[in-house]
């Protein structure tokens, strides 16, 4: 039988064993977790139109606004927390390739040119003799993957990519979340500067008129002293909203990617509105969140290892062959007589390890055991976030219609004091009583729009901003991936 097909029929029969091996370690199975029918917030909850039956990837176009669109879609694109987990995702993806390599034998070639002068001092008949040693070997060699441990191994780097690929879904929609906060806080800011700015100008009259007041002997000087104080502490307030805004606004440079010396935002008061944010059942969220499942691939990867594990307690079967050209002359190197070959499997099993190999297995299924315990935390916390926001939005809606009537009581108090001042029937500490709960109480509902729109932001998030597990590549792509 020739050399060749020798090659033919252990290759073969390699193949053919490893094709109708079995795989130990245990199946995966996605654990059960409690999934609420319906949920407890959402009483009074305001629909979304049937045309809006899902929230869509680009999220932040629900409250219409072009600039804040615009941002938004940088972070996308220069965010470095994001180009972070990007690069995660790419590692995770090509040790997929480099574990899979173990399915293929070993094929290695090479070639050595050696001259060997022998000892006088040996007794093999060529005591200072010179032999030229000319070598062109070709090593081929492979592994069986008789219990699956190949299979198993390529099945957790699989997992482990899918979930750095939710990782990565789950850092984008975090800084995307951030960036909304701070930017309705940063127009919250510019509302409240607006509202202070006009505070300081109406106080600036209310300084003249008493002022006017005492040089004509109606009032004492208490009350000039008095209106200086409000209208310099007022302008107080609204010089420390520039420091407050201009941490916010650095905070939104470094999150778009860009230097907070080369970035700013011109002052605009808040204007977005809230938007209707489509409720999906309690069931799909656990489709929605990239956190519940990369959580959901950490376990099937531990499930994986457990695997790896166990094939290392049976035999473990190579198959090698070699063959080459040898001679000791090089006009004889490459001639078909200088031919060899060796070809024959090999078993080897490991009796004694001082319980290495039990020990292992004991520490992966510990380990699944915490990831499952971690997918499950993390449920119980994703349906937490959605009760939270969805109470939040609820009853922030509810004490908005309060505090704007609360507005509006504070204002006409303030007018009618500052009138019966005029009048001389109060002191001036009764208007400055007056005003300074009408700006309080107005500061106070812009603060309240402000979580409002911020719980709003969180909603989505608590959803997944649209996203869905079928979003992560499959296996398929993984394998087909150069």
């Amino acid at each position: 039988m020739t050399l060749l097909r020798w090659k033919i029929i252990l290759f073969a029969a390699g193949l053919l064993t490893s094709f109708t091996s079995c795989t130990v370690g245990p199946a995966y199975v996605r654990p059960i977790t409690g999934v609420p029918v319906a949920y407890k917030e959402i009483d009074g909850w305001k629909e979304a139109n049937p045309k809006d039956d899902a929230i869509k990837e680009a999220w932040w176009e629900l409250f219409n606004d072009p600039q804040m669109n615009a941002l938004e879609e940088q972070v996308i694109i220069s965010n470095q927390n994001v180009w972070v987990a990007e690069a995660q995702f790419r590692q995770a993806r090509a040790l997929v390739q480099s574990v899979r390599a173990g399915y293929f034998p070993t094929l290695a070639i090479g070639a050595s040119a050696t001259r060997l002068v022998a000892s006088n001092n040996l007794n093999t008949g060529q005591n200072g003799a010179s032999i030229s040693d000319f070598l062109l070997p070709i090593d081929l060699s492979w592994e069986a993957d008789l219990w699956g441990r190949v299979r198993r191994t390529v099945e957790a780097s699989q997992a482990s990519a899918q979930a750095s690929a939710a990782d990565l879904a789950g850092v984008l929609l975090s800084a995307q979340a951030e960036l909304a906060q701070d930017y309705f806080l940063l127009r919250t800011i510019d509302a409240q500067k607006q509202l202070l700015d006009s505070t300081v100008t109406y106080y600036r009259k209310s300084l003249e008129l008493a002022n006017n007041r005492y040089n004509s002997g109606v009032v004492a000087k208490s009350d000039v002293l008095q209106a200086e104080t409000q209208l310099k502490s007022t302008q107080a307030q609204a010089i420390d909203l520039g420091l407050q805004r201009a941490k916010v606004e650095h905070a939104i440079a470094t999150l778009i990617g860009k230097s907070a010396s080369e970035f700013w935002l011109a002052v605009t008061p808040l204007v977005p509105t809230l938007p209707s944010i489509p409720l999906a059942v309690p069931s799909e969220l656990l489709e929605q969140r990239p956190d519940i499942a990369a959580a959901e691939r950490r376990m099937a990867m531990a499930n994986a290892q457990i695997g790896v594990a166990q094939a290392a307690f049976y035999p473990t079967v190579h198959i090698g062959a070699l063959a080459g050209l040898e001679a000791s002359s090089v006009d004889q190197w490459l001639s078909w007589p200088s031919r060899f070959w060796s070809v024959g499997p090999s078993i080897s099993q490991t009796v004694f390890d001082g319980g290495l190999r039990r020990a292992q297995s004991d520490q992966l299924l510990a380990a699944y055991d915490a990831t499952t315990a971690s997918y499950r935390q993390i449920v119980l916390t994703a349906f937490q976030d959605v009760e939270d926001n969805l109470a939040a939005l609820r009853v922030l809606g509810e004490e908005v219609c309060v505090q704007t009537e609360a507005v509006e009581a504070a204002r006409q108090a303030a007018n009618v004091t500052s009138n019966q001042y005029k009048a001389g029937t109060v002191g001036y500490i009764n208007v400055i009583v007056a005003q300074t709960v009408e700006i309080a109480n107005e500061r106070t509902l812009l603060d309240i729009r402000s979580r409002q729109l911020a719980a709003s932001v969180l909603l989505i998030k608590a959803l997944g901003g649209g996203w869905k597990s079928a979003d992560i590549p499959s296996v398929n792509n993984f394998i087909s991936r150069k």
